[in-house]
């Protein structure tokens, strides 16, 4: 089944490349555009995506009013260049289902969309670290299988924000592989994506 995308976004330029993006998915494909917010509200009560990527700060409406008044009806992801932590809190307690960095690059915006898609919450993880930081979480539970040195290693890595490119190039292993041990790292501690093995690593004081 193809995801349906609106973008919404006052730069034509960044239109384009998310377009550009997310037509090159075979299960993607972006049905409309739109400049302001206040067409971006329109626009997705109309053509009713899967998905609407809402910038911040947009002529008319912003994004968070946006997806103040959409996320009951489709799935709203923001992907703006602010990433202040009132903005992260009012865009998901609104209901917003990822927040994304402009900076994070095309492979995080592609699985925000299919994470938002399968009803998960994808964040940037630049702002997930922050936001663990400052959270009071509990102590986690040990993982249900002991993480390897090198499991542990990436853990940290993706508690510090890191991408699987970047912990590739730093410990100078191929995406793939890095790719694997998360998944065993999450599958280990009992985690969701990357988010909840941000969330054990820092609870647990692995970081």
């Amino acid at each position: 089944m193809t995801t349906r995308i609106l973008i919404a976004d006052d730069q034509d330029d960044v239109r384009i490349g998310f377009r550009l993006i997310l037509d090159s998915q075979p299960d993607m494909t972006v049905v409309g555009e739109a400049a302001d917010g206040q067409a971006a509200v329109d626009l997705a009560r109309h053509l009713r995506p899967d998905v609407v990527l809402a910038d911040i700060r947009m002529p008319r409406l912003d994004g968070l009013e946006v997806t103040r008044r959409l996320a009951s009806e489709t799935r709203v992801i923001v992907v703006t260049t602010f990433d202040q932590d009132d903005y992260v809190h009012t865009a998901l307690r609104d209901g917003a289902c990822g927040f994304l960095l402009k900076r994070s690059g095309p492979v995080l915006l592609v699985e925000a969309v299919r994470a938002a898609m399968a009803g998960d919450t994808l964040i940037s993880p630049q702002v997930t670290v922050r936001l663990l930081r400052h959270l009071r979480t509990p102590k986690a539970e040990p993982p249900g299988e002991p993480l390897t040195g090198r499991e542990l290693e990436i853990a940290r890595l993706v508690a510090h924000g890191r991408t699987n490119a970047e912990i590739a190039a730093e410990l100078f292993i191929s995406p793939g592989t890095v790719k694997t041990h998360v998944a065993n790292v999450q599958r280990k501690v009992h985690a969701a994506n990357r988010v909840g093995i941000a969330a054990w690593a820092w609870s647990s004081g692995t970081v």
